[in-house]
């Protein structure tokens, strides 16, 4: 089969997430028939180096053999069954791992599809919650500017893109946002802890003024991921864990992007020292593998719904794959690699080879700032950089990088005018070397005219 006769399938009956479908018809969409390690390859034998982990999923590459080995074994057994009155040893053996492993006191593990439903679990929780306590004027969330939780309707309304703002505002629920501690837009000279504590007075204000009505507040912690990979320091974790604790508010960790090692910890939460009381895991824990994601919870959250059947105060959410036997083996199987390698040291190195093969960018007349968190790493394109001036959207100067990319064997997909990576654990010290040369060229190409 030819890339292209794919394609024409593709394009008489698909419509794709995340596109401009209309694009297609100059831009080509990529067919890919089978993957290995980080490269994807096509139905005409050309790869692609997978530098974004296939939106964020994929930590221990493509077609990982421990992965397919466990899925086999589990397949074979039990693929799914309802989790409403029955249990299977995968889901058990997963949650106790994940209690084990995640910040202390988040004890209680319900399970979802997606990382949006993993959000909209936490806010019906914390909502939830404060009903059975007898506290029904806590209705309302506070949120980041330039904050992202998903995109069904309750993870739309505590995020902050304005696209998304102005196209279904109608139909979401009010909330509360404060400035994002964001540490690109810190005074020269400034140091990024100096700005995100400097910016948590905004939160302080927010949580002193409105504590009686929210529920929680809801971040990304260290990295604010599809609001162009913005990042802001631990400290202001660490003031957020006070201030609720402080002001009877609950807090959820939307670690659905950063956690499983991205940030250099295994969750971002641990650079504070700090326990949410929800966290939204999702992406990496089926090593991008299957549809999974899970909030952890308290004790004392699992026993304000804990009562008599007549009492109504259970919790009311489901999915008909909650839970599913297949998705728990293959994030199991994704736990064994940590366990079984030093993944953090090793990323630790992979790391400081990806800060050393960008080590010029910030030179570049149209760069403004290189910026990494652990395996995270992005690169801001401005049209002026010393005010800092974006390049208008409809310019869509990334999409060149794109372009670039793909013509040269590398999957780059920025976000409007950040170039980043976010590879697979498995990548190589110079396959990171390829990456940065040609991301290089692509922004050269990028900011040309």
């Amino acid at each position: 089969m030819k890339n292209t006769d794919l394609v024409k399938r593709d394009l008489s009956v698909v419509w794709h997430p995340c596109t401009q479908m209309k694009d297609h018809e100059w831009l080509p969409m990529i067919p890919i028939r089978r993957a290995a390690g980080v490269w994807l390859e096509d139905f005409e034998g050309n790869r692609y180096l997978d530098a974004i982990s296939s939106w964020w999923v994929n930590l221990f590459g493509h077609a990982n053999a421990h992965i397919n080995a466990a899925l086999s074994t589990q397949s074979g057994m039990l693929e799914h069954v309802m989790l409403a009155g029955f249990t299977h040893e995968a889901v058990v053996e997963l949650s106790e791992k994940l209690v084990a492993i995640t910040p202390s006191g988040l004890d209680r593990c319900f399970y979802a599809d997606n990382g949006s439903a993993a959000v909209e679990v936490a806010l019906k929780m914390s909502f939830h919650y404060w009903r059975n306590s007898g506290e029904h004027g806590k209705t309302k969330f506070i949120t980041l500017g330039n904050s992202y939780h998903g995109e069904t309707l309750g993870a739309l309304a505590v995020g902050n893109v304005q696209l998304y703002k102005d196209t279904y505002g109608p139909l979401l629920m009010e909330t509360f946002s404060v400035p994002s501690p964001d540490c690109f837009n810190r005074e020269p000279g400034e140091s990024c802890a100096a700005y995100s504590e400097r910016m948590f007075e905004h939160m302080e204000r927010a949580l002193a003024q409105h504590a009686e009505e929210v529920c929680a507040v809801i971040v990304e912690p260290l990295v604010q991921c599809a609001g162009g990979m913005r990042m802001y320091d631990p400290v202001y974790l660490q003031r957020l864990r006070a201030a609720c604790d402080r002001y009877r508010v609950h807090l959820i960790a939307d670690e659905v992007a950063v956690g499983f090692g991205r940030t250099g910890s295994m969750f971002a939460c641990e650079q504070a020292d700090i326990s949410p009381d929800f966290l939204c895991l999702s992406k990496g824990l089926t090593g991008g593998y299957l549809p999974l994601s899970v909030v952890l919870t308290s004790e004392a959250v699992y026993q304000a719904f804990y009562d008599d059947y007549g009492s109504l105060k259970a919790f009311l959410h489901s999915h008909s794959y909650t839970g599913n036997a297949l998705a728990c083996r293959a994030a199991l199987a994704t736990l064994e690699l940590f366990e079984r390698h030093d993944t953090l040291a090793a990323n630790r190195r992979l790391a400081g080879a990806m800060a050393a093969a960008t080590a010029g960018f910030a030179e570049h007349e149209h760069i403004a700032e290189v910026r990494q968190t652990g395996m995270i790493l992005a690169i801001e394109m401005v049209k002026d950089k010393s005010q800092r001036l974006s390049y208008p959207w409809q310019e869509r100067r990334g999409l060149r990088v794109y372009e670039h990319g793909l013509a040269n064997g590398v999957l780059l997909r920025p976000l409007g005018n950040v170039v980043y990576f976010m590879p697979p654990y498995v990548i190589e010290p110079e396959q990171i070397s390829l990456l940065a040369e040609v991301a290089w060229q692509g922004i050269h190409k990028a900011v040309a005219d």
